[in-house]
This record gives C-alpha cells, structure tokens and sequence, in this order.
C-alpha cells in the first residue's frame, strides 16, 4: 500500500499535542509570555481498497481503532473480521498538497471484496442525488437512521444513578491529553460496576467514538454488559454509532439533543445525559423498560 506521491517526502512524525508561544493577557498583570499546549487536529483519510473514502479530522492516535469502528458504524464493513489488514502512515503536507505545516495521516484498509462492492454502489447511489446540505451527506436518506432495534437485556437496567455517576467520576482521571491541552473529547468503556477502561481520546466527539468501537470490536467486547460514557452532548449521530454496534446503554456529561433522545427511544438504547455529579437525567429508559424503572442491584 504505496503512494507515489509521497515517495520523495519524508514522512513527519504527527504528535498528539504541540506546544506554542502564546501572549496571556491579565487584566491585572498585564500581559506574560507563557508555552501553552494545544491539541493537535490533523486530516486522517480513510481509504478503502486504495479508494479514498472519507478525510475526518482528528487526533493522530489510536487510528487502527478509529478506522475499524468508523467502518463498522457508517456500516461499510459488517464486522472486525471482514477488515484484513490496516495500514497507518504520516502524510506530509506538500505530498497531500495541504499548506505548509499541515501534516497529515493516511488510513489503509483492506476489506473483504463483499463489502467493498456494497460501499462502491452505496458511492454511485449518493452521485445522483440532491444534495440537502444535512451533515455533510447528499440527502436524507443517506442520514441512514433505520436500522433494526436493539434487543431487551435484562442487565440494561443496572445502569442505574450510582453506576452512572461512578463512571462519570472515574473519567476525568483518564483523560491524559486532555488534562495537558483541553479542547479533547475522551469515549469510555464502563462495566456494571461502573469502573471506566479504555478511555480513548479526540478533539472530534464522534472520532472518540468510533475509536472506542473499534476497540472493542476487534476485541470481541461489543456484546459484553457495560455502557459507553462520552464527555461530550448526546447527539443523535452518537446515539445512532451505538445502537448500530449493539451497545445497550450510554451515558453523556453534557445534554442530549431532541433527535438523539427520539433516536434512543426507537432504537431501545438506554440513554443518560446531564450527567454531573451527584445527578443525571434518564432520558431513554431501554427496551422494554420505563423511565421510572430503576435497578439498585
């Protein structure tokens, strides 16, 4: 998996994080010269088969991850398995013919040829379309909000106030990026007794996500009891990501959106957000469950 274009540059390393000079201005004590660190936002392309398929901005970590569960929720592969190889490599600017500076990545994956006829017709089917200008997609059917429910667990209502609370008090601890230069979203694995793992971390909400998917994916972890808590809002991309991949139940620092509510109400994903300790709000109880349905065993 070779790029002609990148042959006579040499590869950058991409780093996560970048410190600058900066100017603080205080009101009080003027203005001081300080080294600020600041997260880094680079493109990552997705190519498929050596299609280039999608260029997403993100953190340069963690990309075999990102790309797998990018793949798995925009539904181009139906499995970990039907991925046979990734391949990540830095891009420089001038090869990409981005500015000077603006270094890039470069995702390669192969995937079975079952899938990538799906995705080549899928590519064909949006060129005819009418664009609405909807999240970047050509029309409304391309948002590909109907997919099959999720189904009962008879764990889904374990997630409870005091497991939620708990991971959400065990997330800040692990997000190492973000205590160094904020502006990072972190994606979180927690388990029934509401212990946070693999926290995984992004500028962009959805590329957290995507690279916790992908985790848990290639590890077989996808159907496990547990939640995926998100330092971000519930929108109804998030909700849709994780109901797509059979995640039961999620859990939000920051407040929902109506659609992301309305999507975890038909696809049966329980649903918290607002959550600030000592409290959260239920806002999608889960299959077969009621909002004033509660579990404190």
């Amino acid at each position: 998996m070779t790029d002609a274009r990148a042959c006579s540059f040499e590869a950058p390393h991409v780093a996560a994080l970048t410190a600058r000079e900066v100017r603080f201005h205080h009101a009080q004590r003027g203005v001081l010269t300080e080294s600020r660190v600041l997260a880094s936002e680079v493109p990552i392309a997705l190519v498929f088969n050596g299609i280039s398929h999608a260029v997403m901005m993100g953190t340069p970590l963690d990309l075999e991850d990102f790309a797998i569960g990018f793949a798995l929720s925009e539904g181009i592969i139906d499995s970990a398995a039907d991925c046979y190889g990734v391949e990540v490599r830095a891009i420089a600017a001038a090869a990409a013919g981005l500015p000077a500076g603006m270094d890039g990545m470069e995702v390669q994956l192969e995937i079975s040829s079952r899938c990538f006829v799906r995705l080549k017709d899928h590519r064909r089917s949006l060129s005819g379309r009418t664009g609405c200008g909807v999240c970047g997609v050509e029309s409304f059917a391309a948002l590909d909000l109907s997919f099959d429910a999720l189904p009962a667990r008879d764990w889904v209502a374990q997630v409870d106030l005091p497991r939620v609370i708990k991971a959400i008090d065990n997330l800040p601890p692990q997000q190492i990026l973000n205590a160094q230069a904020g502006a990072i979203h972190a994606a979180g694995w927690a388990t029934l007794d509401g212990q946070v793992h693999e926290v995984i971390e992004d500028v962009g909400r959805h590329n957290a996500l995507d690279k916790l998917l992908g985790r848990l994916a290639r590890a077989g972890q996808l159907e496990q009891p547990g939640f995926v808590v998100l330092s971000s809002r519930g929108s109804h991309e998030l909700v849709r990501k994780c109901a797509k991949l059979g995640i039961g139940a999620l859990a939000t620092i920051s407040a929902p959106t109506a659609m992301g509510v309305q999507m975890a109400e038909l696809t049966g994903l329980r649903f918290w957000g607002l959550c600030r300790p000592p409290q959260a709000t239920l806002y999608a109880a889960g299959r077969g469950l009621t909002l004033d349905c509660t579990s404190s065993t």
